[in-house]
């Protein structure tokens, strides 16, 4: 994975030691659009132990945002399998930013490290769900390629989410 940087900070490979901020960032981004409770990724078990959960196989690329030198976590996203879905369909999870991370090209070089890894491994599409209401995000989500779905792909769990994407990798 190659390195991103941009206004001091870096996108890395996440680290156990991420886990606990890592979490903060999923929920605090969670909370301030509404996306709280059963339905949404915020309950997720995973959320606590992110390194553990992209060690897996078919898993790679969850990356941190990081600024320069404060080991402070400031976004955080990644590839696995789809649950329930096919084999060769992989879901971009858990990409969130914290507003001072928001605008700089981030989401963009996130999105292309993923995409670079998930066909490097196999992967020949890409699915996301959302948020309607993440507005700058559905936007980076098009701007990169992804058609808009009329429904959910896999068993995600994720039935707050009312926009779905797929772009093949």
């Amino acid at each position: 994975m190659s390195q991103f940087t941009s206004a001091d900070f870096v996108l890395r490979p996440i680290q156990a030691a991420d886990n606990l901020q890592v979490a903060k960032v999923i929920r605090t981004v969670m909370t301030e659009f509404g996306a709280v409770g059963e339905g949404y990724s915020i309950m997720d078990p995973e959320v606590d132990d992110m390194h553990t959960a992209y060690s897996g196989p078919r898993t790679a690329c969850f990356v941190v945002a990081e600024k320069g030198g404060d080991l402070r976590v400031f976004g955080c996203g990644g590839i696995g399998p789809l649950v329930g879905g096919e084999v060769d369909v992989c879901e971009l999870k858990k990409m969130y930013f914290l507003p001072e991370l928001r605008g700089l090209g981030f989401g963009q070089a996130m999105v292309a490290t993923c995409l670079a890894e998930a066909k490097e491994i196999g992967y020949r599409k890409c699915y996301l769900e959302t948020l309607g209401r993440m507005e700058q995000a559905n936007v980076l989500y098009q701007k990169m390629g992804f058609e808009k779905i009329c429904g959910p792909m896999g068993a995600t769990g994720h039935g707050g989410c009312d926009a779905w994407y797929v772009k093949a990798v």
